[in-house]
């Protein structure tokens, strides 16, 4: 891989109630829970990681599950749509499913000629089941209920909406080497020629739209990928040159960051490869185990008290 951004690492999104999120997304979405930590901020809230069976970058959607939480809006400023890639001809298991799972089909249609699906989840979060253009051949995880033939591939794309497109643009194009590949309406498609998938991100031009609230069922923030922390510094420095403030490198335990917020007001973090999602537990028992950040581990038996039961 080069030392570029490879699309998608991961979407951080708010939720309410801890078990309804975990069900949805492993029972009706067929995800894997790859990891169940806390949140590093507020340690009697789960963050949970959901993706393909050992959280490769392009697949892991991560939530905060606050309980009672009240209900964001999307709008502004913010990553307000989810794409994830699916097989040819699955989107009639898909309606069916959803339909047996009590889970309203909205609208479906087609997007840059290509057949979605979109859907709310149970706190309002808009994702869309895409058919891509091209095959994606990455291998999916697989559940009783949603087999290989119709399951997710991993992320297919990410839209942002926006007052205005065109700095949020330049960031896409000058730093991350995005193009501007396919226009529709008031969506702007950007992509990345660095990796086959999760290499999507649209623009939506709303300078009439409300501004977004972030609260329970929007999206907190989008990861980019990169390679290592080598490679997370040197776009450091580009970001910084670009006049923006930037976090210092973060440890997360399975990968590392850096945060910034970009012009049009979405936060935007850089992720890392490594170390990865199998660094404290076995591929087999991966989210099997409550996993703690070491600064933590001393308060497990209180942690474990006032954690919701999943």
């Amino acid at each position: 891989m080069e030392n570029k951004i490879l699309g998608i690492h991961h979407i951080t999104a708010i939720a309410g109630n801890a078990k309804r999120n975990h069900d949805f997304y492993t029972k009706v979405l067929g995800l894997r829970l790859v990891k169940k930590t806390v949140n590093f901020d507020d340690p009697g809230t789960y963050h949970f990681y959901f993706g393909d069976e050992v959280g490769t970058p392009g697949t892991i959607l991560t939530f905060f599950p606050w309980e009672g939480i009240t209900k964001g809006r999307t709008g502004t400023g913010m990553a307000t749509e989810i794409g994830y890639s699916v097989p040819d001809k699955s989107l009639d298991f898909w309606i069916e499913h959803f339909k047996k799972h009590n889970v309203s089909v909205l609208q479906q249609g087609k997007r840059f000629g290509e057949d979605y699906i979109s859907i709310t989840d149970p706190d309002g979060l808009h994702l869309n089941l895409i058919i891509p253009s091209k095959t994606d051949t990455r291998k999916p995880w697989e559940t009783n209920e949603v087999n290989g033939a119709v399951a997710t591939r991993g992320f297919h794309s990410i839209a942002l909406t926006l007052k205005d497109i065109k700095r949020t643009a330049e960031i896409l194009t000058d730093i991350f080497d995005y193009k501007l590949v396919a226009e529709e309406g008031n969506r702007f498609r950007f992509q990345t020629e660095a990796i086959a998938n999760a290499s999507i991100v649209d623009l939506i031009h709303a300078p009439h739209e409300l501004p977004a609230v972030n609260a329970g069922g929007t999206i907190h923030h989008i990861a980019f990928r990169v390679k290592d922390e080598n490679t997370l510094m040197a776009f450091r420095e580009k970001i910084v040159g670009k006049g923006l403030g930037i976090t210092p490198k973060i440890d997360r335990n399975y990968f590392f960051s850096l945060y910034f917020r970009e012009p049009g007001g979405v936060l935007f973090e850089l992720a890392t490869d490594n170390p990865g999602f199998d660094i404290d537990e076995r591929v087999s028992e991966l989210g099997t185990n409550l996993k703690l950040p070491a600064q933590y581990e001393q308060h497990r038996a209180e942690i474990e008290k006032v954690l919701p039961v999943l």
